[in-house]
C-alpha cells in the first residue's frame, strides 16, 4: 500500500469513527456501562475518537517528543511489550485507561464530538505535510514506531473500538474500507499467532473441529 493510500485509509477510519460517535443512540447511552465493563458508552466514544488525537499530538510534537534513547521498534514487538495486551480487566493499566477515558467523557457528548471533528481537520495537513516525521514517539510506552505503523495501530484501536461502541449502543458496526481492514488483520493475527501459536490461529481460522477454545489477539 502506498502512502498515500495509507494516509487515505487512516482518514476513512477517523470519518467513520466520528459518523459513529455522533449517532442519537450514543448520545442517549452516554452515561450507561458500554459492552466494555467498566467503561461507559461516553468513554469509549472519547478512547475511539482519542485515536485521531493521539495522531495529531503525535504528529504535531514528533521528532522532538522523543528522548535520545528511545528505540524505534517494529509493530509486532510493540504489542509483545505493550503490558496491556496481556493484562487481565482489572489489573491496573487497564483501569487507568476506562478510569481515564470516564473522566474525559464527563464534559458530555457534544465537547467529545467537537474534539473528535477538530482532530479530524487537523490530520490531513499533518499527513500530507512533506516534512512528516519518520517516526512517531509514544510516551506511555517509552518508545516509538515508524509513522506508518502507528497509523496501524489507531486503525487498529478504531476498528475494535467501533465495533464495541457500535454493539454498546445495539447499531450497526461500520463497514471499513479494504485498505483499513487488511492491515488490521494483519496485525491481529500476528498478535495472535505470538500469544496462541501458529497451528492454533491455522485451526481457528480453517479447522473448526481441532480449534482451540480462543485465538482471539487481546
Amino acid at each position: 500500500m502506498s502512502r498515500a493510500e495509507r494516509v487515505a485509509a487512516f482518514l476513512s477510519a477517523v470519518d467513520l469513527s466520528i459518523d459513529l460517535a455522533a449517532r442519537p443512540e450514543v448520545r442517549d447511552a452516554w452515561g450507561r456501562e458500554s459492552a466494555c465493563a467498566g467503561m461507559t458508552v461516553g468513554g469509549l466514544a472519547h478512547h475511539l475518537l482519542k485515536q485521531a488525537g493521539n495522531t495529531v499530538t503525535g504528529l504535531r510534537t514528533a521528532p522532538d517528543a522523543a528522548p535520545a534513547d528511545a528505540p524505534v521498534i517494529r509493530l509486532q514487538e510493540h504489542y509483545a511489550r505493550a503490558a496491556w495486551v496481556e493484562a487481565a480487566p482489572d489489573d491496573d493499566v487497564n483501569v487507568s485507561i476506562r478510569e481515564g477515558d470516564n473522566e474525559a467523557a464527563g464534559v458530555g457528548p457534544d465537547v467529545v464530538l467537537e474534539l473528535g471533528r477538530e482532530w479530524a481537520t487537523d490530520l490531513p495537513a499533518l499527513l500530507a505535510a512533506p516534512r512528516r516525521p519518520d517516526t512517531i514517539f509514544i510516551p506511555w510506552q517509552g518508545w516509538a514506531l515508524s509513522t506508518e505503523d502507528f497509523l496501524t495501530t489507531r486503525m487498529m484501536e478504531m476498528v475494535v473500538h467501533g465495533d464495541d461502541l457500535a454493539a454498546s449502543v445495539g447499531v450497526d458496526t461500520p463497514t471499513y474500507p479494504d485498505d483499513v481492514v487488511g492491515p488490521v488483520l494483519a496485525l491481529l493475527t500476528g498478535v495472535a499467532v505470538r500469544r496462541h501459536g501458529q497451528t492454533a490461529v491455522v485451526r481457528g481460522l480453517s479447522r473448526p473441529q481441532r480449534a482451540p477454545g480462543t485465538i482471539s489477539a487481546f
